[in-house]
């Protein structure tokens, strides 16, 4: 679950670095602030996969799917990456338990 999980935060993080690719050429329209707070978003994506050993690292990556979300706002693109994401984040939580609800079977055997 947290390799899964950890997956999704880094790419997710590395795809909203070219998000802000996109949104410097724009920099008539997007102010600086959105430029930083981009960039903040997605080193807390990437830092929060070393959280995931916790419950918190998991609460902290759920709200940070928002923020990617928001971030479309800025860069229309970022709409359909942060739903695209957002699902795979949901899948990651999906999958991850059912592998370490039946890696304990398993090992129970």
């Amino acid at each position: 679950m947290r390799i899964l999980g950890a997956t999704v935060l880094v790419m997710e993080g590395l795809t909203l670095s070219f998000g802000l690719l996109l949104a410097m050429s724009s920099t008539s329209s997007v102010g600086a602030i959105w430029l930083w707070a981009g960039g903040a978003l997605a080193l807390l994506l990437i830092l929060t996969a070393g959280l995931l050993k916790r419950k918190s690292g998991w609460i902290i990556g759920s709200i940070l799917q928002v923020g990617v979300l928001a971030y479309g706002f800025v860069v229309m693109a970022m709409f359909a990456m942060g739903a695209l994401y957002s699902g795979l984040w949901i899948a990651a939580i999906v999958v991850g338990r059912k592998g370490e609800a039946a890696r304990a079977r398993l090992s129970g055997r």
